[in-house]
């Protein structure tokens, strides 16, 4: 499931320095669980990993760390159906060490140099002694049973998907992403479909034809009423690798009066449910396997609706992503992120959302006041960038909305 991505290896000569800064030295209210979410984040990005097992990573990473750090602090019930003892005066950093290093030796073997010199970096902070010991074990240990539980999850299932043809009629030959993806194991939900939606409206609707018309003159790539910040949000939401929402997680997990396992518990709880909000939305896409709007309205004249006119040449913003339209995946990603990011922060003060600089967006960064207004940026953009239909943003922001709170229900988040 890796593609090549042509900035890896460059950014592969610079990890192990980044690694070294991220231990060497913290910042304000960084700790080890967000020093490792930064590292976690650019290893799968140098990798060429795409989003889909790139989130699988950061859910197995994440929970090794949180069943680590809470087997020695029994503080917060445990997620991931193994059994785990350890000392209370185990060193939690140790262990979260441990359990990201053996988690992602095993699952980005290409990047083991890095994942090395992070290791000895975090160590290197860690007084030496038992509790240090006890902590790499218990960390170790942690890793190797999340490791065990998810090795049959579907992940490396083999793909075979079966293009929709005639006997002799050419099809574009590109393989869709993910289409085993709807078989793998969950995490929190019963099954990949328990949230799955409605069917898209139908093509002869009035909806239909407002939504079509909608992208159609804001989605095209020499769109004449797009505005300039609409364009600039467009550009910044193309990216869809795990770095974009991390970025926001840190903002809750660096307010004032936060501590090592209350964190290590937010990012189990968010990459665990944005792996499966990927699962779901994946399952409801193969399920209906709905056209884009490339597709759409290149064919405006056969959806028997006299309200949408073909436009013969009409392209996207940026390139349409190879799955099927419905519903939105980025749309889901971001409900269930806020969904999470609010019930952790309950009617407690609400930070200034921030991300990481979007990849898309020459670096920029962007901030939010509310959960609400990122999670309807989001829906906007995937507007903007002609990917995808109006309806199909609120389905995926309905979809992440019920994922969310059920992570939330589980890790008894406030």
């Amino acid at each position: 499931m890796s593609i090549f991505n042509p900035l890896a290896r460059p950014l592969r000569c610079l990890l192990c320095v980044v690694a070294l800064g991220a231990f060497g030295s913290t910042g304000a209210r960084a700790d080890a669980v967000t020093e490792w979410n930064i590292l976690d984040g650019e290893l799968v990005t140098a990798s060429g990993l795409i989003t889909q097992p790139a989130s699988r990573v950061m859910a197995i990473a994440h929970t090794a760390a949180y069943e680590a750090a809470n087997a020695i602090t029994k503080r917060y019930p445990g997620t991931a159906g193994i059994r785990l003892e350890a000392k209370a005066d185990a060193s939690i950093e140790a262990a979260i060490a441990a359990a990201h290093r053996t988690a992602l030796v095993r699952l980005l073997p290409t990047q083991q140099t890095a994942i090395e010199g992070a290791y000895a970096a975090a160590l290197g902070k860690v007084d030496e002694g038992a509790a240090k010991s006890e902590g790499v074990a218990v960390g170790q240990q942690a890793a190797t049973l999340v490791l065990a539980a998810r090795a049959d999850d579907g992940a490396s299932a083999a793909e075979a998907y079966r293009p929709i043809t005639t006997a002799g009629t050419y099809v574009p030959t590109t393989i869709p992403a993910a289409p085993q993806w709807p078989q793998r194991k969950t995490w929190l939900l019963t099954s990949a479909s328990q949230f799955r939606p409605g069917p898209p409206p139908a093509l002869t609707s009035e909806r239909w034809a407002r939504d079509y018309n909608e992208i159609k003159a804001i989605g095209g790539r020499s769109s004449a009423v797009r505005s300039a910040e609409q364009t600039e949000i467009a550009k910044f939401w193309e990216t869809t690798r795990p770095p974009i929402y991390h970025g926001l997680v840190r903002s809750v997990a660096e307010m004032p009066g936060r501590d090592l396992m209350r964190n290590a518990r937010l990012f189990a709880a968010v990459t665990q449910a944005i792996d499966d909000a990927l699962i779901a939305v994946f399952d409801a896409k193969y399920h209906y396997g709905f056209w884009r709007p490339i597709t759409a309205i290149r064919n405006g004249d056969i959806d028997a609706n006299d309200a949408t006119e073909r436009d013969a040449s009409w392209t996207p913003f940026i390139e349409t992503p190879m799955h099927p339209e419905y519903p939105c995946a980025h749309c889901i990603q971001a409900a269930t992120v806020g969904t999470v990011l609010q019930a952790e922060i309950g009617a407690g003060p609400t930070p200034t959302f921030t991300t990481t600089t979007g990849p898309t967006a020459n670096g920029a960064a962007r901030r939010w006041t509310s959960v609400e207004a990122l999670v309807q940026e989001v829906g906007n953009a995937r507007i903007y960038d002609g990917v995808h239909f109006r309806f199909s943003t609120e389905a995926g922001i309905a979809m992440g909305r019920r994922i969310g709170a059920l992570a939330a229900e589980r890790f008894v988040l406030n």
